[in-house]
């Protein structure tokens, strides 16, 4: 039986991020792209924003 292998990446006293994925949509043709990017969870709603 194989060994399930867990990795995390927060470790005590570090920044949490979350994954923000938007929907852009473009001046050009009309059409919906979207744009991921990871950020500090406590940085999302700035990005909503802008």
């Amino acid at each position: 039986m194989a060994k399930k292998v867990v990795a995390t990446l927060k470790k005590e006293g570090g920044r949490t991020f979350a994954k923000v994925i938007k929907a852009v949509k473009s001046p050009k043709t009309g059409a919906y792209t979207f744009k991921e990017e990871m950020v500090a969870s406590d940085a999302v709603q700035d990005l909503l924003k802008s």
